[in-house]
């Protein structure tokens, strides 16, 4: 069964943002997973984080145990380290499901 995760972020740097993508899509495609869906958002309403969020992207892998596999790879978090640090101020799981 599928696993996917609706996430919400606060990006400050778009240009460092669209670099941590490049780097981590491939990485991730060749986890099996994508991106299911993704959107830039004008304006956070309402939110339970502590942060706006002006990014929201539901992340498919194929189950729960490829999704920790990948995010806990070396070659994951090279990239999360170089990239997504500094350019994201605040990162929300709002929900997690299997489908």
């Amino acid at each position: 069964m599928a696993f996917e995760m609706l996430v919400g972020l606060n990006v400050v740097d778009q240009e460092a943002y669209a670099r941590y993508r490049a780097g981590m899509t491939p990485l991730l495609e060749a986890a099996g997973g994508t991106f299911a869906h993704d959107f830039e958002v004008a304006r956070t309403l309402k939110t339970a984080a502590t942060h706006d969020i002006n990014r929201v992207f539901v992340i498919r892998f194929p189950d729960r145990a490829t999704r920790d596999q990948f995010f806990s790879s070396p070659a994951y978090l090279a990239v999360r380290e170089q990239f997504f640090a500094v350019s994201v101020k605040g990162a929300s799981r709002l929900a997690e499901y299997e489908c």
